[in-house]
């Protein structure tokens, strides 16, 4: 008979069998609006678009897409993070001249104000964003199911 008691924990491991893929593969994600981690990225991209002229959303949300192939932004959202950033412009600064959208002939358009205030102003956007997604994470792994009912 074999004795099938199980020592409590994992061991070393041994080395994987030849040609065995590597399982870091992610799902594709299709971005929300809400979702810091969709915030995080348009408004990373909004840092180094071009100041003081008009930029389509369109052209934001293709970039994103180009940048980071397993995701899709569909322009909606990529339009719902920039009107949420120009309304924290306005809600700091009490102007609306930091971020400008506008819809023209060739669809709607974002202008950056570009004055030396922009760059920490939108680092810490940023840095809100990412703090957020680290919080999500850190929920997330404390979770013992899926469901959340752990």
């Amino acid at each position: 008979m074999t004795d099938l008691s199980a020592a409590i924990g994992l061991g070393p491991l041994r080395a994987a069998p030849p040609g065995l893929p590597e399982p870091s593969l992610t799902p594709p994600v299709v971005a929300e609006s809400g979702d810091p981690f969709t915030a995080l990225r348009v408004i990373c991209l909004l840092a180094r678009i071009p100041r003081g002229e008009p930029v389509r959303i369109a052209d934001v949300a293709a970039r994103l897409d180009a940048n980071h192939l397993d995701w899709l932004f569909p322009e909606r959202v990529v339009a719902d993070v920039v009107l949420q950033v120009a309304a924290n412009w306005g809600a700091d600064f009490r102007t609306t001249t930091g971020f400008v959208v506008e819809t023209g002939p060739a669809g709607a358009a974002v202008v950056v104000e570009d004055s030396a205030r922009m760059d920490p102003w939108i680092v810490r956007q940023a840095q809100r964003q990412a703090a957020a997604c680290l919080e999500a994470l850190r929920s997330f792994s404390r979770r013992d199911r899926p469901s959340g009912d752990g």
